[in-house]
């Protein structure tokens, strides 16, 4: 970026013959034209302001309040500015204010000498200033922390907050807002902040969100204990066209990355080595919708972390039955039906009866799958049927049963 800045610079230095320097609206110095030894302002060019902008990258503060004062924030076109000694300004000058839809973001700086340059010059100059003005605004966009905003949204309930949080988020993101986005979520995530926007090209937006206890963390707590404080990353991404998530794909594998091996015991169905779970919403344009955007990517990663062949990273489009289980109650799954299978004595009988409902009821390919004799099989389906009450030769039944023990591992 800083050599684009510096490329642009020396376009303007080349136009106008006279060296040129770039700062930002703060007066930090950002690049400097070269200063040609042929020049004819070569024994003048380097005054008191200029060497300390260069050395020190920055402008003191009697030499800005000049500046200023010739309303240069303001200004849509080339400014003269007269010397100030007692400011410790001793040469003319020429500003080229820079700027971007209407916002002045820096200042590009010429000594200012007579006859000076053409207004043809000046206006090629402009030109160049515009093009500065467009990378300085980029540059912003992807640098703004805007964690406080999204978390915002994604906190507040539907009502004039939500409202308030989005229109936040909507004048942070400015032209950006109306485009078209995916939501991500990372979890479990191992630290109290979100990485920065910077790291992740296409992000923008990042922040950490606390999720329900037990709702994406894939363990079932104990008995009497309080179940652990589950956090996610949310990031916010901005897509091409709704039908390309490639972006979105890429930034939830990167957070994934990002987050590393969790400490202590993985969760249950989680990728070996990582326990780290990703899910990406379907694409939306604008923001009114990012609460129910939160809510698919969530779930997606919810939806991994419970049945790990979707993935490490799952997109809501993409989960099937799940789409409808992770939008149950907290608890639905916990039908007095099937509560005594769920019982730590009975874990072989329900993974049984699980892989045999993913098996579309067929015995052969049950039994193969868990590695034991179809009698055994038979036997064990008896035990399912005797605890749960419930007819395995009956769609029904086999529905209630099938969504339960999904529903068990979310």
């Amino acid at each position: 970026m800083k050599g684009d800045y510096q490329d642009l610079v020396d376009e303007i230095s080349a136009l106008l013959a006279v060296p040129a320097t770039l700062e930002n609206r703060d007066f930090g110095l950002i690049a400097f034209g070269a200063h040609d030894s042929d020049s004819a302002f070569d024994e003048t060019t380097l005054d008191p302001v200029r060497t300390r902008s260069i050395l020190t990258r920055k402008s003191t503060p009697a030499v800005r309040a000049w500046f200023e004062g010739f309303g240069i924030a303001r200004a849509t076109g080339p400014v003269r500015i007269p010397a100030a000694p007692d400011a410790g300004v001793f040469r003319d000058r020429l500003c080229l204010p820079v700027r971007h839809r209407g916002v002045v973001l820096g200042y590009v700086w010429l000594l200012d000498a007579d006859p000076g340059p053409t207004v043809e010059q000046l206006a090629a100059a402009m030109e160049v200033t515009e093009r500065i003005g467009t990378l300085m605004a980029d540059e912003e966009r992807a640098g703004a922390d805007l964690s406080r905003e999204l978390r915002a949204v994604l906190a507040a309930e539907r009502g004039w907050q939500y409202d308030m949080a989005v229109a936040a988020l909507r004048t942070a993101l400015g032209a950006d807002a109306d485009g078209t986005h995916a939501v991500v979520c990372v979890t479990p995530w191992p630290a109290d902040d979100a990485p920065s926007v910077r790291a992740l090209p296409g992000a923008a937006a990042l922040c950490t969100v606390p999720l329900r206890a037990g709702a994406a963390s894939g363990a079932t707590p104990r008995e009497g204990e309080r179940p652990a404080a589950v956090r996610a990353v949310a990031a916010l991404v901005r897509l091409r066209s709704a039908d390309n998530a490639a972006p979105a794909l890429t930034v939830a594998a990167r957070l994934r990355e990002a987050a590393g091996p969790p400490s202590g015991r993985s969760p249950a169905g989680a990728e070996a080595g990582t326990g780290v779970a990703a899910g990406v919403a379907a694409a939306r344009r604008g923001l009114g919708e990012l609460d129910g955007a939160w809510r698919e990517a969530a779930s997606a990663a919810r939806a991994v972390l419970a049945e790990p062949g979707l993935g490490p990273v799952a997109r809501w489009s993409d989960l099937g039955p799940y789409r409808m289980l992770t939008a149950l109650p907290e608890g639905a799954a916990d039908d007095p039906a099937v509560r005594e299978l769920f019982a730590p004595a009975h874990a072989e009988l329900a993974r049984t009866a699980e892989v045999f409902l993913d098996c579309a009821g067929q015995a052969g390919r049950t039994a193969a799958a868990l590695g034991i004799h179809r009698q055994t099989l038979y036997y064990r389906l008896s035990r399912v049927e005797a605890l749960t009450g419930l007819d395995l030769d009956d769609g029904e039944h086999r529905l209630l049963l099938h969504m339960a023990l999904k529903g068990a591992r979310l």
